[in-house]
């Protein structure tokens, strides 16, 4: 087996990614065309759309409740390597597009004025490399640092190894940096890796984007049959051939008609179709929020279906049990990211190779997933009590922080 792959290998598995990030990326921004079927709706109404914010709201629902703190047993200080990169802007920008494309990258480098590291996130569709399936450290990485503004093309590329990396500008080699990290200084932030898929799934699922099209149709035919909704279609019979046809237009906005007997005494007879009703598409719609609902842990509240009764801050999170569970597991693998980029931050600032595993004991903690209200936070006070005074001193400030984050 080769050591390296090389460059040109990771710039197409690179490519092969981008075209299914970036139609992620369109599902999330609502700017997914609408697949239609053509059978029903006439051409002259191909050009009327719909948009549909489902997508957003499965990634936006999951990626606003993983807030990270801080790590525990910190030895080598990598909170402060955070602290001095813009932390909340960072955790929240790299859980947001690891959700979305299913993985991104922190890209680590020093500070041309005193070497103290910095990092930057990189989308999964401008960065990728070979994992090593143990640690989730990259093997070796590829990514793209800076496009032309116009034509979209690379700039400034970066291939990554161990204690070095290279720079090429206009797809030619520029020059090289060492560091004294163990691994590329490119890191994976992982949304639910497993054996086959080591870069992770996007929380956008093929199911998400199929039911989302199957939305956004009935609305367009919504949209199509709110005409004859509104302006229900009427019909003339026995008018005579020598009547002077009318325009369609006033005559369906015309609050008053006349129609003249024939010169045999006949009457033309009017009447009208049933008018369209909207209730099918909105029983199809809620059809297709409860499979989106299914999909992503959501309820129908969260989709635009409002229930009658306002619920409590328990009853809310007893409602959200698959999506607390998926929140979850995104903290234990976003947290390994976290604790990786960190890890190689250190060993860059102190310009030293640590061992890996002398952060066994350093814990990534997270607020929680959902904030208890005041009646929530009286059980637990409650709750508290009667532990400490079957186990005096288990409860800790650190421990009650981890339960209700205050």
């Amino acid at each position: 087996m080769k050591e390296y792959y090389g460059i040109d290998f990771l710039r197409r598995k690179r490519t092969a990614k981008e075209a299914r990030v970036a139609l992620r990326y369109q599902y999330y921004e609502m700017k997914n065309d609408v697949e239609d079927f053509n059978i029903v709706i006439p051409a002259k109404w191909s050009w009327l759309s719909a948009c549909l914010g489902w997508c957003g709201k499965a990634v936006d629902a999951i990626a606003d409740r993983l807030v990270f703190r801080e790590f525990a047993n910190d030895l080598l200080k990598m909170n402060t390597v955070y602290d001095y990169n813009s932390r909340d802007v960072l955790f929240d920008s790299a859980i947001l597009s690891a959700c979305i494309s299913s993985c991104c990258f922190l890209y680590i480098s020093p500070d041309p004025s005193d070497g103290f590291p910095r990092l930057q996130v990189i989308d999964g569709a401008n960065a990728t490399g070979i994992i090593d399936p143990i640690t989730y450290l990259l093997k070796e990485g590829y990514a793209i640092l800076e496009r032309d503004k116009q034509t979209g093309l690379p700039i400034l590329e970066a291939y990554f190894v161990k204690g070095r990396t290279d720079y090429y500008k206009g797809g030619k080699f520029a020059f090289s940096k060492k560091n004294a990290a163990p691994a590329p200084l490119l890191v994976p932030i992982i949304y639910r890796p497993d054996a086959v898929r080591p870069f992770g799934h996007s929380r956008i699922s093929r199911a998400c984007m199929r039911i989302q099209q199957a939305a956004l149709r009935t609305i367009k035919r919504s949209e199509v049959s709110a005409e004859f909704y509104s302006f229900p279609q009427k019909y003339v019979t026995g008018l005579s051939q020598d009547a002077e046809l009318m325009d369609k237009w006033n005559a369906t906005i015309s609050s008053f008609l006349q129609f003249d007997k024939d010169e045999e005494g006949d009457k033309p007879s009017l009447g009208q179709f049933t008018q369209q009703s909207m209730a099918p598409f909105i029983d199809q719609m809620r059809l297709y929020a409860s499979l989106f609902s299914a999909e992503t842990g959501l309820t129908l509240d969260d989709l635009g279906f409002p229930s009658d009764n306002p619920s409590s801050a328990e009853a809310i999170k007893a409602t959200h049990e698959n999506l607390r569970l998926m929140a979850r597991k995104a903290q234990r693998t976003f947290g390994v990211g976290f604790l990786n980029a960190g890890y190689l931050a250190a060993c860059l600032r102190d310009d030293f190779p640590y061992k890996r595993r002398i952060l066994f004991e350093t814990i990534p903690k997270w607020e929680p997933i959902f904030e208890p209200d005041s009646s929530q936070l009286a059980g637990i006070g409650d709750a508290v009590g009667k532990i400490q005074g079957a186990f005096p001193d288990y409860f800790t400030t650190e421990k009650l922080k981890d339960i209700t984050g205050i």
